[in-house]
C-alpha cells in the first residue's frame, strides 16, 4: 500500500500550529519583561503558524486512515520539523546565530536532554529562556499524544501513533479511547507543573525561575536559567528538596498518578516497577552519601556551599539530588559529582543507563525493563534445573509473553550497540576514551550531563559540528525509543506492499 502522504504532512501542519502558538506565548513573556526581543519572537511565531496553516489547507483533503508505517513516518519526522522549526527563534532573535548549535539546542530540548552549548545563559532575553524551557515541556509528554487529543476534530484515530510514540512496555490505559487518555496525562501534567511553581515561587525563586524550573523538571529536561544550575540555590535547601520531591514523581509512570488522585493508592503499593524504582535511588543515595559524607573536599565539588543544616544533611541532599538527577534524566546539577571520587564518577556514569519507569516523561532504558530482564535471567537457572516445565516471567502478578521479553531483550542489545557505535563516532572527532562514552551514554539516555570534558559543571559548547550533530541523531533516536526511528533506515519500510 502506497504511503498517504497527504496526511502525513497535514499531521506536520497541525505540529507547526502547535509549535506556533507556544512561540506566541514565549513572545508574551518577552513583551511583559521588555527584554528587546518581542517583535522577533512574534515574527517567528506568526511564521511558524502561517506555514502550519498552510501545509494544513493544501492537505485538508486526505485519506483519513492511518496505518502503522505512517505512525512511525509522523513521529520521527514530526521531532525532526519541531526542532528545525523550533530553531527559529534563537536564530531570529541571534541569541544562537549559529544554525548547528541552534538546532542542537532545540533537539537536546525537544527530546529533553538537557545538553545546552550556551556559555552565558544569564545573559539572554527572557523570552529566550521560556521558549527554551517550554520546548523542554512540550517534548517531555510527547508532541505526539498532544496531538493525539487534538486529532478527533479532524476526523483522524490515533491508536497507531500513540503505539509508535511508547512503543515500549507499560502501556496501561485510563481509558479506552485513547485521545481521553492523552488528556488526562496532560491535566497531570499540567495540574504537576503549576503546583512545583507555586511551591518554588513560595520557597524562595523569582516567579520567572521559577516557572522555568518547574517546565524543566516535570519533563525532566534539565534546562535552567542559571549558570550554575540548581547550584545557584544551594543557599536554600527547600528549593532543592522540592524540585528532589518532582524529579522523583516525573520519573514514575503517570498513570501511577492517576490512580493516586482517583484514590487507589493499592495499584501504586503493588506496582513492581515503581517499588524497585524506589528502592534503587534509596539504594544509590545510601551507597553515595557514606562515600561523599567521609570525603573530607566535599565543600570543593560544589558551587556556593553553605553547610544550611551541616555536613551530614548537605551530603545526603546533594547526593540524593544528583542520583535522581541522573536517573530520572533531568540532568540538573547542584555538585560535580566527576569530582567526588573515580568511584562514583563510575558510579553515576552507570546510572545513566538506568533510567525512569516506563510512562513518565525519563529516557534511558527504563527501570521495568531492567526488571524483566532480571527476573528472565533467574528463571534462565530454573530452566536449566528443570528444562521440561513451564516457567514464564510474572511481572504484577502476570505472565510476560514471549514476544514482549524478546522485545525486551532486543531493544537492550540494540541499545548497547547504539551506545558502542555512539561512542566510537565521537573518538573520531579525537575526543577521548572518558569524554567519548559519557557522550554517548548522556546522549542515547536524554541525561544531559555526562563525564570528562563534559560533565555536569561544563558545556557541550567544545564540541565539534560533526559531534553536535551525532549528538542530536543519538538524542533522538533514544527519546524515541530506538525502533520508532531506526526501522525507518531499513529498505524494506519503504517498500510499497
Amino acid at each position: 500500500m502506497k504511503l498517504n502522504y497527504k496526511i502525513i504532512f497535514h499531521f506536520f501542519g497541525l505540529l507547526l500550529l502547535c509549535n506556533g502558538g507556544f512561540m506566541l506565548i514565549a513572545t508574551l513573556i518577552s513583551l511583559i519583561y521588555s527584554d528587546g526581543v518581542t517583535m522577533r519572537l512574534l515574527v517567528s511565531g506568526l511564521t511558524i503558524l502561517l506555514l502550519g496553516a498552510l501545509l494544513m489547507v493544501f492537505t485538508r483533503k486526505h485519506r483519513k486512515e492511518m496505518n502503522k508505517r505512517e505512525g512511525y513516518i509522523v513521529v520521527a519526522f514530526g521531532w525532526i520539523v519541531m526542532s528545525l522549526s523550533g530553531s527559529l527563534p534563537y536564530l531570529v532573535t541571534e541569541a544562537i546565530p549559529s544554525f548547528t548549535n541552534a538546532f542542537f539546542e532545540t533537539m537536546s530540548g525537544y527530546t529533553t536532554t538537557g545538553a545546552s552549548i550556551l556559555n552565558d545563559i544569564e545573559i539572554l532575553p527572557e523570552g529566550i529562556l521560556f521558549w527554551r524551557s517550554t520546548t523542554h515541556w512540550i517534548g517531555g509528554m510527547g508532541i505526539i499524544v498532544l496531538a493525539i487529543a487534538i486529532l478527533p476534530l479532524l476526523g483522524i484515530g490515533g491508536m497507531q501513533l500513540f503505539a509508535a510514540e511508547a512503543p515500549g512496555p507499560g502501556g496501561d490505559k485510563l481509558h479506552p479511547r485513547i485521545t481521553d487518555t492523552a488528556k488526562r496525562l496532560w491535566l497531570i501534567y499540567v495540574g504537576y507543573t503549576a503546583a512545583e511553581t507555586l511551591l518554588l515561587k513560595l520557597a524562595g525563586m523569582s516567579f520567572f525561575d521559577a516557572i522555568n524550573h518547574a517546565l524543566s523538571t516535570l519533563s525532566t529536561g534539565g534546562f535552567s536559567t542559571k549558570n550554575a544550575s540548581v547550584a545557584h540555590w544551594n543557599d536554600n535547601p527547600a528549593i532543592q528538596y522540592i524540585i528532589i520531591f518532582f524529579m522523583f514523581v516525573a520519573g514514575t509512570n503517570f498513570v501511577l498518578s492517576y490512580f493516586a488522585f482517583k484514590g487507589r493508592v493499592q495499584k501504586i503499593i503493588r506496582d513492581e516497577e515503581f517499588k524497585l524504582y524506589a528502592k534503587f535511588i534509596l539504594a544509590f543515595t545510601i551507597v553515595a552519601s557514606i562515600i561523599v559524607y567521609f570525603r573530607a573536599d566535599f565543600a570543593a565539588s560544589t558551587v556556593n556551599h553553605p553547610m544550611v543544616f551541616g555536613e551530614l544533611e548537605a551530603s545526603i541532599r546533594h547526593v540524593l539530588f544528583q542520583v535522581l538527577a541522573i536517573v530520572t534524566t533531568t540532568g540538573f546539577a547542584t555538585a560535580d559529582y566527576t569530582a567526588w571520587t573515580p568511584f562514583l564518577t563510575v558510579f553515576f556514569f552507570g546510572l545513566m543507563f538506568l533510567g525512569g519507569s516506563a510512562g513518565s516523561t525519563s529516557g534511558g532504558v527504563k527501570v521495568v525493563r531492567h526488571l524483566v530482564m532480571i527476573k528472565n535471567g533467574f528463571m534462565e537457572f530454573k530452566r536449566a534445573l528443570h528444562p521440561n516445565a513451564i516457567l514464564p516471567v510474572r511481572y504484577n502478578n502476570k505472565s510476560v509473553s514471549g514476544d514482549i521479553v524478546f522485545n525486551i531483550l532486543g531493544f537492550f542489545i540494540l541499545y548497547m550497540l547504539s551506545f558502542i557505535i555512539g561512542a566510537l563516532v565521537f573518538s573520531m572527532f579525537q575526543i577521548d576514551f572518558e569524554s567519548s562514552i559519557g557522550l554517548a551514554a548522556s546522549s542515547l539516555g536524554n541525561v544531559g550531563p555526562a563525564i570528562g570534558d563534559f560533565g555536569p559543571m561544563d558545556n557541550y559548547a567544545a564540541l565539534p559540528d560533526g559531534g553536535k550533530w551525532w549528538a542530536t541523531f543519538l538524542m533522538l533516536i533514544g527519546r524515541l525509543e530506538l525502533f520508532t526511528v531506526l526501522i525507518l533506515l531499513t529498505p524494506f519500510f519503504w517498500r510499497n506492499r
